[in-house]
């Protein structure tokens, strides 16, 4: 997509660890050597390690400087005189940041639990400094919110913004900032339900024993699932899933030829239960927009439900064997053009590009509250935000005129 001219680092250091950020998010950290990044600078091998002792600081410095452009991004309008005003441009300064290094935009969220846990740490806490910052900037705004509503709310925004990352759909860069801009001030102006009443307090269930019952087969793969999930893909071997399933790790080859299919079967439930769920919903709808609120609320359902199945479709894509993942990369496009379809059919005169980022934006929301948000980020609240988000035409990027975001 037409974006502004990234500007160059002003150090060989700095320029490593874009180009790293830009490849681990394209293939993953662990199918990323030292000499692909050497290349993709146009340098050697041996010169990356007089600024770096191995990749585990290459990808920290790569995160590191993320966090810092964040940080920044959120305190681009520190002097203005309201919160609006403060709010409007850390949000503009984010969603530019964003488009800019829409490559990178994912490092933090993906990419960085890949760091040793000692390097974890600080960017962490950076992070979450930024988050809660951004949080107060909008109960300046909106002091009727309450604390855990304002932070589902800079979440989903969060979310919003990132998701340029998660797609390849192109438009002209203002009319990107534009489009990204209004669905942030859709969700941060948006109305939330009441919260559901919490689920009475007990002992939380464990791991142990919760796939016991299942046949073998079934039993590895969902202990295939919830490892790659917890620790990813290239962390996970033949020999722990074996033992989480509580099989010898030589039975294994009965029922899988090796990980790589496990990964792959992973995929190929995620799919299949996605389009069954999708034609289910949609074959009792008589409008689009009976269809569209049928929609949200089965894939908001299934996200939710399946909370670990929907990380590992999102983050290891690229360990696929090449044919599976075409195949696999085929089925979420046919599932993005049911969401695009419909979107189109509701917004008539919409740019196509304009939906396919709407869209995307709502699908993002729905991975990411499905993950991190806690216990406010419930089923019922996430489809009520994407309804929101998906119907309401607000396509103006935040106001802060009068000391709200527009439209509210």
């Amino acid at each position: 997509m037409p974006t502004s001219q990234r500007a160059r680092p002003k150090d060989r250091r700095e320029a490593i660890a874009l180009v790293a950020a830009e490849l681990f998010c394209a293939r993953g950290y662990h199918n990323v050597g030292i000499e692909d990044i050497a290349q993709e600078v146009g340098i050697t091998g041996p010169a990356i390690y007089r600024h770096f002792p191995n990749k585990q600081a290459v990808l920290a410095a790569a995160v590191e400087e993320l966090v810092t452009r964040f940080a920044g991004c959120v305190a681009a309008g520190a002097d203005a005189p309201t919160p609006g005003e403060r709010l409007d441009a850390a949000l503009r300064a984010l969603v530019r940041y964003t488009l800019d290094r829409r490559g990178v935009a994912r490092l933090y969220q993906w990419e960085a639990r890949h760091l040793d846990p000692g390097l974890q740490a600080g960017p962490a806490a950076s992070f979450g400094r930024s988050v809660r910052a951004l949080r107060e900037l909008l109960l300046g705004v909106r002091p009727e919110l309450g604390r855990r509503d304002a932070a589902l709310l800079t979440s989903a925004a969060l979310s919003v913004i990132a998701s340029p990352a998660t797609h390849r759909a192109s438009l002209p860069r203002a009319k990107a900032e534009q489009t990204v801009l209004g669905c942030v001030a859709t969700v941060l102006a948006a109305d939330l339900p009441a919260p559901e009443n919490p689920p009475a307090q007990g002992e939380p269930p464990g791991d142990a024993g919760r796939f016991a019952l299942l046949p073998r087969r079934e039993r590895l793969l969902a202990e295939a699932i919830r490892l790659f999930d917890e620790r990813g893909y290239h962390q996970v071997s033949i020999a722990d899933i074996g033992q989480a399933a509580g099989i010898n790790a030589s039975s294994v080859y009965t029922h899988f030829t090796g990980k790589a299919e496990l990964l792959a079967a992973a995929y190929y439930r995620a799919t299949s239960r996605l389009e069954h769920l999708t034609a289910a919903a949609l074959a009792g709808a008589g409008t689009p927009a009976e269809a569209l609120s049928r929609l949200i609320d089965t894939y908001v359902a299934y996200t939710f439900d399946q909370a670990d199945l929907t990380a590992v479709y999102l983050t290891e894509g690229e360990n696929l064997p090449p044919a599976d993942l075409r195949r696999l990369r085929a089925a979420q496009r046919r599932h993005v053009d049911t969401w695009t379809g419909l979107l189109a059919e509701l917004r008539p005169g919409e740019e196509p590009a304009r939906v396919r980022f709407r869209a995307h934006a709502a699908l993002n929301i729905v991975a990411d509250l499905a993950r991190s948000a806690g216990p406010s980020a419930s089923e019922s609240r996430t489809a009520a935000l994407l309804r929101q988000l998906l119907v309401t035409d607000r396509d103006a990027a935040p106001a802060a005129d009068d000391g709200h975001l527009r439209g509210h």
